[in-house]
């Protein structure tokens, strides 16, 4: 997205995109460290397993950035769970690389779904 057209100034839509590659990071790396078992399972009171949940959160993080570059959203595909942290990253980056401030901060949201489901 033009960063002119974009609430933020240059510098701090930089910066905050700085601050978006470093939360994903972060959390991919959780995601890379746990085990794969608890991976698998549903934590206490939830339906779903953290795998979805990360599934659900990669795709909202892939969707944001089709939005932010213009291009059709597609589905993720289901991945190994050892492969959840990675495809977890490229999405997060592609969202800091082309997102406007909205796009950015709603990744964050994403980002702390990803926190609460570890």
């Amino acid at each position: 997205m033009d960063e002119q057209h974009d609430e933020l100034g240059a510098p701090a839509l930089a910066a905050a995109r700085a601050e978006l590659v470093r939360s994903v990071d972060l959390q991919a790396g959780r995601v890379r460290a746990l085990p794969l078992t608890r991976l698998e399972r549903a934590a206490e009171g939830e339906r779903r397993t953290r795998a979805e949940q990360l599934h659900e959160a990669a795709q909202a993080l892939a969707d944001l950035a089709a939005d932010a570059e213009g291009q059709p959203r597609r589905p993720l595909p289901v991945l190994a769970v050892h492969g959840l942290g990675d495809q977890l990253a490229v999405v997060g980056h592609d969202v800091a690389a082309a997102g406007d401030a909205a796009a950015l901060a709603a990744a964050h949201e994403q980002l702390a779904r990803v926190r609460r489901a570890l």
